[in-house]
């Protein structure tokens, strides 16, 4: 028997677009000679669906369109597509009003369903806020062959891998319990970075446990702060990896499970430009590599799903917004790009010199705004409000505000998005103008803490990867000045980011061990740190919080990123 998967992109909401490429893959599928079709979590309506979920008019328009699709699918090939589906029980036995719920389709018609029994709450997890959680395990049988279906967190309470019990029902247990021989699962899993080598090792520890080979179908694409990754595959009775689909891209492969063998056997996948292609090695791409894929991805689908063609952002001839140029210009391209350099009298020539460069190496469109006069207005303005006071970070922050006006004001006539540009580091400490630098409609590397964004800088001067569209140069993208050079805000004569900071490979360790670890400010001390640069961190990052609720959304790419996930009161103790 042949088994297709389907790694497709849905777009949030669009249940006709979103039917058309299931369908679409089903037609593939029975070119292929394909008896069964895989497709992602909530496929139908796209993964996280959020609040649409309230809406009945939404959840009507999606019974009608599964009921369409259902018709249209070629006859004879089995698919499981992922959709939202009314609980019948709600109103006489209380519950939830919906399941997250897989569904099989086959002769134009609804042939069973299946309902997702671990819904997870933490992260960007909110699923028992609109979902019921299923009662029970079930299969679907072609010929003799008994399947078992999953959905995404289905898979997550392997109690012996994760040595701990996460919900009380273990529906791979229960599913090997019913003899089953073979698990397909309906994923939404988000991408992190190393998310993917745990995600595998996971399963193939399930595998070996329980001897039943695994069929793995995530979603792709970004949706609003959330990027999925794909990466599906599955795994033989033997916990290898026989399947490995690309990261980051649409994809389609077909697999044979062998009824002598009784399990599966690989067989050819395809990109998502159709052309077939050999097994990929396990996720050859790591560390910058992913997060830069990452980071692109989330880009062009924010950019596509939300409307734009076109962006816009600063460029202060710093390695910040050199760094987001360069990813928009590969995600949109360079020709859909607009950098502005809006230069103060504290702005160094190089800095200019630089922002130039890259605008040139990149082959985006430029424009030069000075706000030299505009500061003079403003002082002007407010001379006697701020009389015998000192010059200050008030003073300081009215450059980045002007700034962010311009900014806004070309977003608004040309219908731009404006991309922000500010890490992870400044986010977390407060180093960063509320409506200034921080305007935006996306914040693009929100989640990159500084030191990853030298990391990413220097990955991509080094020709491990060039951006879509570029002739190889010959030389660096970013220019070097923009990666060696002190980093400054430029916001007074001589200043830089150290005036204010503890250097970036103290700041993003501290960080890193409060924010992702959770370790108190008493173990960062004990790890190695000084007790009054750490109290220091730990109150700016406390103080900045109602900064970070006013920010753009902003792509995430760690464990815990200031987004959907990130659930931190603004006005709160000042023990935590």
């Amino acid at each position: 028997m042949k088994i297709a998967i389907a790694q497709l992109n849905p777009t949030i909401g669009d249940i006709f677009g979103n039917s058309n490429l299931i369908l679409e893959a089903a037609k593939q599928a029975e070119v292929e000679g394909a008896n069964l079709l895989l497709t992602p979590e909530l496929s139908l309506i796209g993964y996280p669906p959020r609040d649409l979920l309230i809406n009945p008019s939404f959840i009507a328009d999606a019974g009608a369109q599964l009921l369409q699709l259902a018709q249209a699918l070629p006859p004879e090939l089995a698919v499981i597509a992922g959709t939202a589906l009314p609980n019948a029980n709600a109103v006489k036995l209380g519950g939830k009003s919906l399941f997250n719920s897989a569904v099989l389709l086959q002769n134009g018609a609804v042939k069973q369903v299946f309902h997702k029994r671990l819904l997870p709450t933490y992260d960007v997890f909110d699923e028992d806020r609109y979902f019921e959680p299923g009662e029970n395990s079930n299969y679907f049988s072609i010929g003799e062959l008994k399947i078992g279906v999953t959905i995404c967190e289905d898979l997550w309470n392997n109690e012996e891998f994760w040595g701990k019990r996460s919900y009380a029902g273990d529906p791979v247990s229960d599913l090997a319990k019913l003899g089953v021989d073979l698990v397909l699962n309906l994923s939404a899993s988000p991408y992190s970075a190393g998310k993917r080598g745990v995600r595998s090792a996971m399963l193939q520890h399930s595998v070996i446990r329980c001897g039943i080979p695994i069929i793995y179908a995530n979603q792709v694409g970004g949706n609003d702060d959330i990027i999925f990754d794909g990466s599906s595959f599955a795994v033989n009775c033997k916990g290898d990896l026989i399947q490995v689909l690309a990261s980051f891209e649409t994809g389609f492969a077909v697999l044979e499970y062998d009824a002598t063998k009784q399990d599966l056997v690989g067989s050819h996948q395809q990109n998502a430009a159709g052309i077939k292609a050999t097994p990929l090695s396990f996720y050859p791409a790591e560390g910058d590599a992913e997060i830069w894929a990452a980071l692109v991805l989330g880009v062009r689908d924010y950019v596509r799903k939300c409307g734009f063609s076109k962006v816009v952002l600063g460029l202060s001839g710093g390695i910040d917004s050199a760094l987001v140029a360069a990813i928009a210009s590969c995600a949109i391209g360079p020709e859909n790009v607009l950098g502005v350099l809006m230069p103060s009298p504290y702005s160094s020539d190089h800095s200019v010199n630089d922002a130039l460069e890259l605008a040139r190496n990149l082959g985006i469109a430029i424009e030069l705004l000075p706000i030299g006069d505009l500061m003079k207005t403003y002082d002007r303005t407010l001379a006697d409000l701020f009389a015998n006071t000192t010059f200050g970070i008030a003073e300081e922050n009215i450059q980045s505000r002007i700034r962010g006006n311009l900014l806004m004001a070309i977003s608004n006539k040309f219908g731009h998005l404006l991309l922000s540009t500010g890490n992870k580091s400044e986010m977390a400490v407060g180093y960063c103008t509320l409506y200034g630098d921080m305007n935006g409609g996306l914040a693009v590397i929100s989640d990159v803490p500084k030191t990853r964004v030298y990391s990413l800088c220097r990955w991509l001067n080094s020709g491990s990867e060039k951006i879509k569209n570029q002739a190889d140069f010959g030389k660096d993208i970013i220019p070097v000045n923009i990666i060696t050079k002190p980093p400054s805000a430029e916001l007074k004569p001589g200043q830089i980011d150290q005036d204010s900071l503890p250097d970036y490979d103290v700041l993003d360790d501290i960080l890193q061990r409060l924010i992702e670890n959770h370790e108190s400010a008493q173990q960062i001390v004990a790890a190695g740190h000084e007790e009054a640069v750490v109290k220091r961190v730990v109150k700016l990052v406390r103080q900045a919080e109602f900064k970070r609720r006013q920010a753009a959304p902003g792509l995430k790419i760690s464990d815990r990123a200031f987004g959907t996930g990130w659930r931190m009161p603004i006005a709160k103790s000042s023990f935590y």
